[in-house]
C-alpha cells in the first residue's frame, strides 16, 4: 500500500508530534512538529524537516547548525497521531548543544542535569 501523508490524524493546526531517536542506539533526541508537506519533504530528501511553530516556517534540522538528521526510517503510531522520526544525527539534536533534548531529569523532586553542553 502506497504512503499519503494526508492520512495521518493532525491536530486542529495541521501539525502532529514528530519524535527523534538515534536510529543506532534507540535515544530520544528530541521531539518536534510536522506538518504533511514536512513529512513529504523529508521522505523525498532524505533530509529531516519539521514546522517550525514559532517561525511558521519550515525547518530542515541543520540547516543552519550543521547538526544534521539524515532519515533512516520513518515509523508511523496505531493511531495515525504521532511519528517516529528514526535518524542518523550528525552533532548535538539540541539547541541547547546537547546530545539530546531530554537532559533534565526529576530524582527526588530536584531537576538534575544530566549531561553538559557538547564542546566545539
Amino acid at each position: 500500500m502506497a504512503f499519503d501523508a494526508k492520512t495521518l490524524k493532525f491536530n486542529d493546526d495541521g501539525l502532529l508530534p514528530a519524535i527523534a531517536q538515534d536510529a543506532e542506539t534507540g535515544e530520544v533526541l528530541m521531539l518536534a512538529w510536522m506538518n504533511a508537506e514536512a513529512v513529504e519533504r523529508t521522505l523525498d530528501t532524505g533530509r529531516v524537516t519539521y514546522w517550525s511553530r514559532s517561525r511558521q516556517s519550515f525547518w530542515v534540522k541543520g540547516e543552519t547548525s550543521g547538526h544534521v538528521q539524515e532519515l533512516a526510517e520513518l515509523r508511523v503510531d496505531c493511531d495515525r497521531d504521532c511519528i517516529l522520526v528514526r535518524v542518523h544525527q550528525y552533532g548535538p539534536a539540541c539547541h541547547t548543544n546537547r546530545r539530546t533534548c531530554f537532559y533534565t531529569a526529576i530524582e527526588d523532586g530536584e531537576e538534575v542535569e544530566l549531561m553538559t553542553p557538547m564542546v566545539g
